[in-house]
């Protein structure tokens, strides 16, 4: 071969080579990226066109799936009762992606999972269409309901947890929307979604406040302030006078800490104090234990941990690192203290399991198309903030609270009720209502099956007449009653 010819095939050769190289390179490395990207339409045709595998509550689909003539997707999402699962299943839309379960778990319900590998084999031998999985909750039908529907037009939100395993029974939050409304890629579905966002709809439907909203907790957080009094031996038995002036002084300052109306709160004990909601007594122990060790206690019981997943992800709840007059009202719930409802269900869970705090989550089992279980969640404890003897002792005290303080709302006849009342300030100076809180626990010879976390964000109650023990503790009540009802 002469030179000319030469140095063309070596040119050549190295073309088909950096042609290979490229397209291996596409094929092996870029393969993944380029199959998500959200500007691939035929994995977006691929991923709507068969029905998608649904989402599973009390051995029932919550979820559904229909044909549609929106161009080339065959089928788009449906929901039952939409607006009460909403917060548990999130959307899916032919236009506007996924969120929540919906999109945690887009693998299996549509049956591109890997771990569905074995199925869509099978399918491709006998000729059958790929098949979505089905994902399995831990939620409670009659829960959801109760919790759902006793907030009715209120502003709002509820949690509930089996103390037990950490299993979320209820997470309902209102106002809330229907996710078929814009399951498609129509003109109607797209005004539907836009009428949904913050910018057009003050009140935020699509927030899921149980998870992802974050408010000052209030008169609840005291249940955290009296284990860390027990914790770090401040004080041991809760029937004893604590050392709480009235009035009582915030440290450094000359601002008077109140209560709310003329109640016995001079030198209260942890029982009376916590059944009477005495701010003072609570100031002055979060005062006393300073920073440090508020702040370790209500890390013990999930504050500050950026990481909660339910396999949904819940907003940080923030006990902050603050001076000595910001840490004492942290202690009673205020300043900069900020919690999810489901931070606050899980106060009320730990203190009810003796002290163990289980990790919350809410998907039981991943199942294929063949009804193999594919992934089996196994409960994992995520924590000790009580020793089982104070734990008890915190128990005493949220019981008295419901049989004779502020949370009488909340009585189930024949059934063990501990709980706590809160109702946190609002806005500059506290112009603004008030929010109205509830947490609790319900108690039977057979075990502890439940616990609750109640936040009303907004009503058309008076403002004089918000409270915890008023708003909150009934829709508290309602919950308990359903769990319990389905344990008989």
């Amino acid at each position: 071969m002469n030179k000319p010819l030469r140095r063309v095939a070596i040119f050549c050769g190295l073309l088909v080579l950096a042609l290979l190289i490229r397209v291996n390179w596409v094929q092996f490395v870029n393969g993944d990226e380029l199959k998500n990207d959200p500007h691939n339409r035929r994995v977006a045709i691929e991923r709507y066109s068969t029905p998608r595998g649904n989402i599973i509550v009390d051995g029932k689909a919550v979820t559904g799936s229909t044909t549609t003539d929106s161009g080339d997707f065959k089928y788009k999402r449906t929901y039952k009762n939409g607006k009460m699962w909403a917060p548990v299943t999130g959307y899916a839309s032919q236009a506007f992606d996924a969120n929540q379960l919906e999109k945690l778990n887009d693998g299996i319900l549509t049956g591109t999972d890997d771990r569905l590998f074995f199925s869509r084999t099978v399918d491709m031998f006998t000729g059958s269409k790929q098949k979505g999985g089905d994902v399995v909750t831990t939620l409670n039908a009659k829960a959801q309901k109760a919790a759902f529907e006793g907030l009715g037009d209120q502003k709002g939100a509820v949690a509930a947890i089996n103390p037990e395993t950490g299993a979320i029974l209820a997470l309902a939050s209102t106002p809330s929307y229907d996710p078929s409304t814009f399951a498609g890629m129509s003109d109607k579905d797209a005004k539907a979604y836009l009428g949904l966002q913050k910018k057009n709809n003050p009140d935020e439907p699509m927030l899921n406040r149980a998870l992802r909203q974050t408010y000052p907790p209030g008169s609840t957080f005291k249940v955290v302030t009296a284990s860390a009094a027990l914790e770090n031996g401040l004080y041991s038995d809760v029937d004893s006078k604590t050392e709480s002036p009235l009035p009582y002084t915030l440290p450094d300052t000359t601002v008077q800490l109140k209560n709310e109306g003329s109640i016995p709160c001079e030198n209260a004990s942890l029982r009376e104090a916590l059944r009477w909601s005495c701010n003072t007594v609570f100031g002055k122990i979060s005062a006393d234990l300073g920073n440090k060790k508020m702040k370790a206690e209500a890390e013990k019981f999930g504050f500050n941990d950026a990481k909660i997943d339910t396999p949904v992800r819940a907003a940080e709840s923030i006990f902050p690192t603050d001076n000595r007059p910001q840490n004492a009202m942290a202690g009673i719930g205020q300043a900069s203290n900020r919690a999810t409802p489901l931070q606050m269900a899980m106060i009320a869970s730990a203190v009810a399991n003796g002290g163990k705090l289980m990790k919350p989550y809410m998907v039981e089992q991943l199942v294929a198309p063949n009804l193999n279980v594919v992934q089996q969640h196994t409960p994992q404890e995520m924590s000790r903030p009580l020793s089982p003897e104070n734990a008890q002792k915190i128990q005493s005290i949220m019981e008295t609270v419901v049989q004779k303080g502020t949370g009488t709302n909340a009585q189930i006849p024949n059934v063990t009720v501990g709980g706590k009342t809160g109702t946190a300030q609002h806005g500059e100076n506290n112009k603004d209502n008030p929010y109205a809180w509830f947490i609790s626990y319900a108690k039977t010879d057979k075990g502890t099956p439940v616990a609750v976390a109640v936040v009303i964000e907004g009503s058309d109650t008076l403002r004089d007449d918000i409270a915890g023990g008023k708003l909150a503790a009934p829709v508290a009540k309602r919950v308990m009653e359903a769990v319990l009802e389905g344990e008989k």
